[in-house]
């Protein structure tokens, strides 16, 4: 019998466990160069989600009938950014919003890619003439069956967008367009209806993003305007991107398959386009339909400014936030009801990315609002996107409380809401 002494023994054992440590160690996957570290990555995709079948259309309670055809088709268009091992998710999808169908759809991107609330803007832009979603089958089955393909299809957009991802430079742009008109018309008696008003407020902004690769090679140039989707009235069954998702056509069709344009709608509360609520796309005798004539318009100024952007490396960790804020809810008209210390909540989600600021808000924002928000930012330019991570309704300005109008009969929100809003909006952006 041989006879193993056990320090001998117990030596043996250090030295096999040294070994196993180091032979585990080697085999951890392996990290990104450091000189990667501080280069901002970016990521796009692209993805149809025209409806295949008739649905009930968003955005007008008269229209009760299921479309009968579709005039242009419907994309969600992804933009993924991250540096340093924070990342930013920018979502754009053709159609009226993120409301009731905004938390499980976070909750199910979230849960698939690791991400932080704060790290993804869901938004939508605002297009009356695309699919109410909703996960019930309220107000069609048709439309519950194109909700739950639409989920499918933006969690294959997202990984691949994360998958494509790579080094990019980026430039901002600003430019200028008159799409867009308030639309808080003046009447003879002195109330407020929804109209033409070409003196009122409007933010003619067109705030473009320009991304490349550091070879030059285009990957994408995100928009936004501040204009509802509404050049298309109740009388519409035809499906439609409307002026914004026909704008963002337009760009990539004049720029080519390597860039996709995420479109994002600015604070529009009280904007419409200069064309409004028409019955439908007219062309006889060679009449340009005013949603493609409009489209078009904004399209072009994009790509001029888009063209002319400089791209530079960006400096600054991306950092992001999110909060849902309970602000004052409207009293009721009947004074024998009280809701007196009542909220309504609304989710605010920011970001920055160099010297570039993102506020997503979950409402239908008025221009008045945005422009301050923009004035009062840390950063020098401002996307500020509206219909993001939710829909608490319009959110006007204390001043317009008295006019009254649309905008004010329908909000739930307190005239004092919106101040509150801009100051603690604007503090999150300055705390990035």
């Amino acid at each position: 019998m041989v006879m193993v002494h056990p320090r001998s023994w117990l030596n043996g054992f250090h030295v096999a466990l040294i070994v196993f440590a180091l032979a585990v160690t080697a085999w951890q996957p392996p990290a990104r160069p450091a000189e990667n570290e501080h280069v901002l990555r970016a990521g796009t995709a692209k993805t149809e989600i025209t409806p295949d079948q008739p649905v009930r259309l968003s955005g007008y309670a008269s229209r009760k009938q299921l479309s009968t055809g579709v005039h242009d088709p419907l994309y969600a268009r992804v933009v993924t950014l991250e540096r340093n091992g924070k990342r930013l998710v920018l979502v754009s999808v053709d159609f009226i919003g993120f409301y009731q169908t905004y938390e499980p759809m976070r909750d199910a991107i979230c849960a698939r890619f690791g991400l932080q609330p704060s790290e993804l803007f869901l938004c939508g832009t605002h297009s009356h003439s695309a699919p109410t979603p909703t996960f019930t089958s309220d107000p069609h089955p048709n439309n519950l069956a194109f909700t739950k393909r639409l989920q499918a299809k933006l969690l294959d957009a997202i990984g691949q967008a994360i998958k494509n991802s790579g080094p990019a430079r980026m430039g901002i742009g600003r430019g200028s367009s008159p799409v867009g008109c308030n639309r808080r018309a003046q009447q003879a008696d002195g109330s407020i209806r929804l109209g033409r008003n070409p003196y009122g407020p409007t933010d003619k902004e067109v705030l473009v993003m320009k991304l490349e690769r550091p070879d030059g090679a285009p990957i994408a140039a995100l928009f936004d305007y501040a204009t509802h989707g509404t050049s298309l009235g109740p009388k519409n069954l035809l499906i439609s991107s409307d002026v914004l998702g026909i704008a963002a056509q337009f760009v990539e069709k004049i720029e080519g398959p390597g860039v996709i344009a995420p479109v994002f709608a600015g604070a529009s509360g009280n904007i419409d386009p200069w064309y409004r609520v028409l019955p439908s796309f007219e062309t006889r005798n060679g009449w340009i339909p005013e949603p493609v004539l409009l489209g078009t318009m904004l399209g072009e100024e994009v790509v001029h400014v888009y063209r002319d952007a400089k791209t530079n490396p960006v400096h600054g960790d991306i950092k992001t936030d999110f909060a849902t804020l309970e602000l004052p809810a409207k009293q009721p008209e009947n004074e024998n009801e009280s809701r007196q210390g009542l909220t309504k909540p609304l989710n605010v989600t920011v970001a920055r990315v160099g010297d570039v600021c993102f506020v997503g808000l979950g409402c239908e924002l008025l221009t008045e609002i945005g422009m301050k928000i923009k004035a009062g930012a840390p950063c020098q330019h401002t996307f500020v996107i509206t219909h993001c991570n939710g829909g608490a309704g319009y959110l006007p300005p204390k001043e317009l409380y008295k006019e009254g109008g649309y905008e004010i009969r329908s909000t739930g929100f307190a005239p004092e809401a919106a101040d509150i809003m801009v100051k603690k909006t604007l503090q999150m952006l300055s705390n990035l």
